[in-house]
């Protein structure tokens, strides 16, 4: 006779080990980096995921503007993400990379963390509009050590 506490276990593991199918994405963004003045930014992000854990690498740039004494930035960064399963799907993200900041002659590369979240939404067929709000902390010893970036891009799923 089988015993509850094995079926149970039999159950769960199924359950939380079923293959599932994996999801990648590209996004081409372009966006705003607020302070210390108000700069364009761009880049792409490309993911992998498990439904609801997954992994993606970003490059951006940030513009300098040397006259109002606002530093560029170039971030790559990997990150971890949690996202809700569902169509429209809200993001959770957190990760770390390397960073080069410049204004002028003056430049700082380092590595720097990230977290951030945002939203995914369907547009038609595989396109989405992505959304998107991230916190840097940058070490070394740049000029400013918590930029933001908040953007919008064109997201693909396949």
């Amino acid at each position: 006779m089988a015993r509850p506490p094995f079926i149970a276990a039999v159950l769960l593991s199924s359950v939380l080990f079923a293959a599932s199918p994996a999801y990648a994405d590209i996004t081409g963004f372009w966006g705003l980096t607020p302070k210390p003045e108000v700069r364009s930014s761009q880049g792409f992000a490309a993911g992998v995921s498990l439904v609801v854990f997954g992994f993606e690498f970003e490059l951006s740039n940030t513009t300098e503007d040397r006259v109002k004494g606002a530093p560029g930035l170039t971030t790559g960064m990997l990150n971890g993400i949690v996202q809700t399963p569902t169509s429209t799907q809200f993001y959770l993200t957190a990760g770390g990379g390397v960073f080069r900041e410049r204004l002028g002659s003056a430049s700082e590369t380092f590595v720097g963390t990230n977290i951030g979240g945002g939203v995914k939404l369907n547009l038609m067929g595989p396109l989405r509009l992505r959304i998107d709000y991230r916190l840097f902390a940058l070490r070394g010893s740049p000029l400013f050590t918590n930029p933001q970036r908040l953007y919008a891009g064109v997201n693909v799923a396949f």
